[in-house]
């Protein structure tokens, strides 16, 4: 039987309420077959303090391992992605992070594990790199639509939709002017698909909510409270 194929966006990471937090972690180990996670942490130029508080919050509940491209990456890159249940892909620099990766293959690794039953999942950078395109600020403060993501998921993203005051307007704006339709979710909410369909909409947050942004019309999706 073919692996199930599956990717969880989330709008923001909630880094503040331990509560909130481990029941995400409890959400997304539910989907994976194992405890193996692989911490990402390409977006934010491989912060040390980022990733060590990523092994400390990850750690008493998997067995954590990361994935590095400075000075470079390992040679048993893809042997390492393949062998882990859960890749968790951190916040930072959309742009930069997909420059990195494409320049050492890792789309395909990426897509490889994916297809072979990998969960996939992150936020912020971390969601939006998984769409064809997606709404960030990669490039600078002001808030750019970008058309290059992985595409593994059809359309646009948007994160942060209730964290940062220009998310939401920003995004209907550039879908109103023809950039495509997609998906926003708000901090503490994630977005579970299956292959390229969105299966289940859940939030940590009381309130937490996810969109469907098309041209002119933004639809509220069923969100499950973990």
């Amino acid at each position: 039987m073919a692996a199930e194929r599956r990717i969880v966006a989330i709008g923001g990471w909630p880094w503040q309420d331990r509560h909130q937090e481990r029941r995400l972690q409890e959400y997304l180990l539910g989907l994976a077959r194992g405890p193996r996670v692989c911490l990402v942490p390409t977006a934010s130029a491989e912060d040390p303090s980022f990733l060590l508080l990523g092994h400390e919050r990850w750690g008493p509940l998997a067995d954590t391992s990361h994935v590095r491209f400075f000075p470079w990456p390992p040679d048993d890159l893809r042997e390492l992605v393949l062998a882990q249940d859960l890749l968790v892909v951190g916040g930072g620099n959309t742009a930069n992070m997909l420059a990195i990766w494409r320049a050492h293959g890792f789309e395909h690794v990426l897509r490889e594990a994916w297809e072979a039953g990998v969960v996939l999942c992150g936020w912020s950078a971390g969601m939006i790199c998984w769409f064809e395109a997606g709404v960030t600020d990669s490039f600078g403060p002001e808030l750019a639509a970008m058309r290059d993501g992985l595409g593994f998921l059809p359309g646009s993203a948007c994160p942060h939709y209730d964290g940062e005051e220009l998310r939401r307007p920003r995004y209907r704006r550039f879908v109103g002017e023809g950039f495509p339709a997609g998906y926003a979710a708000d901090d503490g909410v994630g977005l579970h698909f299956e292959g390229s369909a969105l299966a289940e909409t859940v939030s940590v947050r009381d309130g937490g909510a996810a969109y469907r942004v098309e041209p002119g019309e933004e639809t509220p999706l069923e969100t499950r409270l973990l």
